[in-house]
Order: structure tokens, then C-alpha cells, then sequence
């Protein structure tokens, strides 16, 4: 019996919790790199309907209201290691110091996972932005796991994910588990597959499965560093950002992601602080906060930030994602094409934007022979950021 989807073909964002839900194991997620599907085996399937209740492409949870929005940072010593102002940091430290579990994914054998930690020691690897598709599975049935033993637990992903965890958890009908479930969202521009990632290390001769940590972007600088080793030097920029900051590597769901809108899924919604007033703070991060329900307010108290008034109107301006999601552009067509004849990111980049990545290649090679210094030469991307 040939194999049919959950939801509407190539609609799926990979939040797997359709094959955590499934009581036969019927249900594989396929990854063209293009675009996603989930899979039923159906040999397997016994029709109970539990995929097509907890899918959010099918069933998205309640979109709610932000009540109260701020911006600023967390103490130096967490915001030092953050992508941003270090609010989900700060966050989630607080939430463990305070006997909770947080879920949130990190970097472990080549792939970026969910995971549970409960002390402070096991946070380690959940902060920092993550520009690819992570990989949720087993979470949901540990986070109800985790919530039925009476434990209280912290959320934390992109939109759809929490859309997932919520429909995951109130498929029991059980007020308690959803009362002791908080949640966070983050402001998503799209994400590609991670074999659109794994693929650009190995045209810089890495590999994912040999990293230990990799960063995306610090602060207000944008470029992939893996094991605190940039994967070109200091003022170039490389093939994986300038696919992912021009929006052409996105698998095809996030060109029609319903939660890219200023009504949120989570009880907090976090993201950067774009076009902030606090100009002077801005090359440290600064994080902007969107308060839905009296849990995200509580997520805020418990974290010791330093809070300052943001205007929602500017904020919303300045983060498309809180008005629409990414555009379809012919670029992008043009990407998948040749990444699928090419098997390269870097050579489909160049296909797609020649004089900008031929000058990158050049930069490059001039810094690496000495004759320009890696602080001598000024950043690519000159699209806007995320705004």
C-alpha cells in the first residue's frame, strides 16, 4: 500500500509529533530538502486519528493576544553568551534554579535534538540561535512524561513546535498537565533541512557529525563558527548565511507559515530587538519580549532582566515575522535547482547570486594570503536584518 501524508503534501514542518503520537510506529518523516512530508505506512495504520488531532499544519492551537512587550538583556555573564540580549538564558536558568524541567533542542551527534534538563549543567547547548530544522521526536512523550509525575516544564521552540506540544498535551484533556506546561515561542524567519547545513560543512571540509558546537550568528554579527573556528575568516561571509539571510533555503511550509503573525501560540514570545532605541546597547543584543498570558509574565519575573518599554508598533515593524512570513522569491527556485543538480550549497549560491559570492570567494583568498586583514573587509549581506 503506497504511503499517505498527514496533512497537505509538502505542508509539513517536521514538529514530528505526529510519529511521537502514533501507538504502530506507522509514521516516518520524509525530507526531499526541499520541502517535508509525514509519512503513514499504511500496512501499519489502524485509523485511530491520533496524527491528524496533535498536527498543528491540521489543527493549530489558539493564537492569542500579546498583552504586555518589552525589550533589554540579561546580567553580562549571560548575555555574553548568547545570540542576543540572553533572555531565554536567563529563562531558563531561573525556571531550573526554581526545581522545573525545560525542553529545548541542542547540538548532539550531528543532529540538533530536544531534550529535557533539569539542572543547570545539562542546559548546556540550548543557548543560541539554531538556523536549521531540529529534530523534536521523542520530546512530547517525555515532556507528558515529565508532566504527569507531577513536574512543572518549560517549553521553548519555534512556533509550530509549541503549537505541537500544546495539541500533544491537550489531547488528554487534563487542565493539570496544561496548567504545569509553560511555553515559548520564537520569532521564526523559516528554516532549512539540516542536510542544506550538513551539506555546507562539507564544501568547507567539515563535518556536523564531528562538531561540537556550532554558532550562527553572535549578537549582531551573522556567519556559521563551528568550535569557535569561523567557517571563513573575520569580514567574509559564507554560503549557508547568505542562503539563509536572503530566504532562499527555507523549506516550502515557511512560505506559508500561519504563525508568522503578531498573534502568538506561546505564553511568551521572544526574538531580537530590531530597530530598538537603545542604540548604545544594541552590538551586545538586545532581546525583545512579547507577553501572551500571566505564565509568560512569570517567565519574565523569575529571570532577573533588565526590562525596558519597547514600542510594540516599532517592533512589529522592524520583525516581518510578526506581520507575514518570508517571500517567495525566484532566487529560490533557481537554489534548489541547482543544489539538486550540484549536490553544493556553495556552487547553487553562486548560481544564484554570481558577482556576490565571487566576490566573497575572492575576499576570502586575499585574507587568507595575508594581504588584507580579516577586520579590513566589510560584511556581504546587505539585505535587511529580519526587518
Amino acid at each position: 500500500m503506497e504511503p499517505y501524508t498527514v496533512c497537505s503534501p509538502a505542508q509539513c514542518a517536521g514538529c514530528m509529533a505526529c510519529v511521537d503520537v502514533c501507538p504502530k510506529s506507522a509514521i516516518r518523516i520524509s525530507d526531499s530538502v526541499e520541502h517535508m512530508d509525514a509519512l503513514i505506512d499504511g500496512s501499519l495504520c489502524i485509523r485511530c486519528g491520533q496524527c491528524h488531532q496533535v498536527c498543528q499544519v491540521n489543527h493549530p492551537a489558539d493564537f492569542r493576544r500579546t498583552i504586555e512587550s518589552w525589550q533589554g538583556w540579561a546580567s553580562p555573564d549571560i548575555r555574553e553568551g548568547s545570540s542576543s540580549g540572553g533572555f531565554a538564558s536567563a529563562i531558563m536558568r531561573a525556571f531550573v534554579a526554581g526545581g522545573g524541567t525545560v525542553a529545548s533542542c541542542r547540538l548532539e551527534d550531528g543532529d540538533f535534538r530536544f531534550a529535557l534538563a533539569r539542572t543547570q549543567e545539562e542546559l548546556e547547548g540550548f543557548a543560541g540561535s539554531k538556523y536549521a530544522k531540529s529534530n523534536p521526536s521523542g520530546i512530547y512523550r517525555s515532556v507528558v512524561r515529565e508532566l504527569e509525575d507531577g513536574s512543572t516544564v518549560l517549553f521553548i521552540g519555534l512556533p509550530c513546535q509549541v503549537s505541537a506540544i500544546r495539541n500533544f498535551v491537550g489531547r488528554r484533556k487534563s487542565g493539570a498537565l496544561l496548567e504545569r506546561l509553560y511555553t515559548i515561542d520564537l520569532i521564526c524567519h523559516g528554516t532549512p533541512s539540516i542536510k542544506i547545513l550538513q551539506q555546507t560543512l562539507r564544501d568547507y571540509s567539515y563535518d556536523l557529525n564531528d562538531v561540537g558546537r556550532i554558532w550562527f550568528r553572535r549578537n549582531t554579527e551573522f556567519g556559521l563558527c563551528t568550535d569557535f573556528r569561523r567557517l571563513v575568516p573575520g569580514g567574509c561571509t559564507d554560503a549557508y548565511t547568505m542562503a539563509f539571510l536572503g530566504g532562499i533555503c527555507y523549506t516550502r511550509n515557511c512560505h506559508s507559515c500561519r504563525y508568522a503573525t503578531g498573534e502568538r501560540v506561546g505564553d511568551l514570545t521572544l526574538g531580537d530587538s530590531w530597530g530598538t532605541n537603545f542604540t548604545d546597547e544594541e552590538s551586545d543584543g538586545i532581546s525583545l519580549a512579547l507577553v501572551q498570558t500571566q505564565k509568560g509574565r512569570e517567565l519574565l519575573d523569575m529571570a532577573g532582566l533588565k526590562l525596558r518599554e519597547v514600542d510594540y508598533a516599532n517592533a512589529v515593524a522592524n520583525n516581518r515575522q510578526l506581520r507575514h512570513p518570508t517571500e517567495v522569491t525566484p532566487e529560490r527556485g533557481k537554489f534548489f535547482s541547482f543544489y539538486e543538480r550540484t549536490g553544493s550549497v556553495r556552487k547553487a549560491v553562486l548560481a544564484v547570486w554570481p558577482k556576490r559570492a565571487m566576490k566573497q570567494r575572492v575576499k576570502e583568498v586575499l585574507v587568507r594570503i595575508g594581504l588584507i586583514s580579516e577586520g579590513g573587509v566589510a560584511h556581504l549581506c546587505d539585505w535587511p536584518r529580519f526587518g
